[in-house]
């Protein structure tokens, strides 16, 4: 009792005797007074050694990672040389560029002259309502084709009927748009296989190589045939991660193939026709230079122009590089405002999109 007693009265006192000074510190500390002290000093304003979120310094990531990123090394550098370092060029659209005398040291500055000759040029203005026009066509018809192919083949039971059409599918995806086009010449030209088919029989042949009217139409359909495979492996492995149990519950439940299909196929592919929409649309502006180019002469440019042929045609061919560099800014800068008004939209109907809505 007295011992107890003793303890209360004098709290920097141990039961064995040993004084205890009442801050906590002290030599009978040991190393739990040397790590409180430590504590004390960086609480005070002591700053430790700076560690990222889960304690682990750069130097040490630095360490662990330096495989990895000798490895992306030389991809970055291939990047760097020739993705961002030729939008230092960009400066000619400000210039009254002169390329064999001048050069981009000598050639004077114009200020936003370039781009006043766009916006005044009712030519260009043509044209990119051409492009866009060409690009909602390819929208409509090409992009909703390989979602339904995808949905087609993820319905055949047999691996090897499967991978046998997926494969044919996909193999016009190597060819070139040469190839392509002279495919299309030799099915639907004037002298092709249908028109002579038709004559044949007694009927009118025609030409839908050289008709302007239906090129937007053409090129949809080149478009399609060419590229719908590569399409068809995206939403096949979308539709591979699809939890086969949703399946079962909804049969069980009494759903049906199409009901299947709407209620748990399609809500499955959203997050990815979203993405891919988003960069369609991104791609507005960016319709396959080649393929149009190739066709060009056949219909007229009234047709078939679109901004990449204008601007090689008007500022490339013709030496007027200032003017070719401006509708390149012009162009990039419209397409990066079409894709985030379209990953807003993508936000708005619940799906992430490119980014995720913070």
């Amino acid at each position: 009792m007295k011992a107890r007693a003793t303890v209360a009265a004098d709290p920097g006192r141990t039961a064995g005797g040993a004084s205890v000074p009442a801050d906590g510190s002290g030599a009978g500390d040991g190393d739990g007074g040397e790590t409180r002290k430590a504590g004390r000093a960086r609480a005070g304003g002591a700053p430790g050694p700076r560690r990222e979120q889960g304690g682990i310094t750069w130097r040490h990531r630095l360490r662990r990672d330096r495989t990895l990123i000798l490895m992306t090394m030389p991809a970055i550098a291939l990047l760097l040389i020739f993705n961002y370092v030729p939008l230092l060029g960009n400066i000619v659209a400000f210039q009254d560029y002169d390329v064999y005398d001048l050069g981009i040291t000598g050639s004077p500055f114009v200020g936003f002259d370039n781009f006043t000759r766009i916006f005044e040029d009712y030519r260009f203005w043509e044209v990119l309502v051409n492009t866009l026009v060409i690009f909602v066509t390819q929208l409509v018809l090409f992009f909703p084709i390989p979602i339904a192919i995808a949905l087609l083949l993820n319905t055949i039971m047999s691996t090897r009927v499967r991978a046998w059409v997926q494969a044919v599918v996909y193999l016009p995806h190597f060819f070139s748009w040469v190839l392509v086009v002279t495919v299309f010449q030799q099915m639907f030209g004037g002298a092709g296989l249908v028109a002579q088919w038709l004559r044949e029989h007694g009927h009118e042949g025609f030409d839908l190589m050289t008709n302007p009217g239906f090129f937007k139409f053409l090129v949809s359909a080149q478009a399609v045939w060419k590229d719908a495979g590569w399409g068809v492996i995206v939403f096949l492995a979308a539709l591979a991660a699809v939890n086969t149990d949703l399946y079962e519950a909804a049969a069980v439940d009494g759903a049906g193939r199409w009901r299947r299909m709407w209620h748990v196929t399609l809500p499955a592919l959203r997050p990815v026709i979203a993405l891919l929409l988003v960069l369609r649309v991104g791609s507005a502006l960016n319709l396959d230079f080649e393929q149009i180019l190739l066709q060009r002469d056949q219909v007229g440019a009234g047709a078939s122009e679109i901004l990449d042929t204008y601007i090689w045609w008007t500022g490339i061919k013709t030496g007027d590089f200032g003017y070719a560099a401006a509708a390149g800014i012009f162009k990039g800068l419209f397409s990066v405002a079409m894709v985030l008004g379209a990953n807003k939209v993508a936000h708005m109907l619940g799906e992430q999109g490119v980014y995720s809505k913070k």
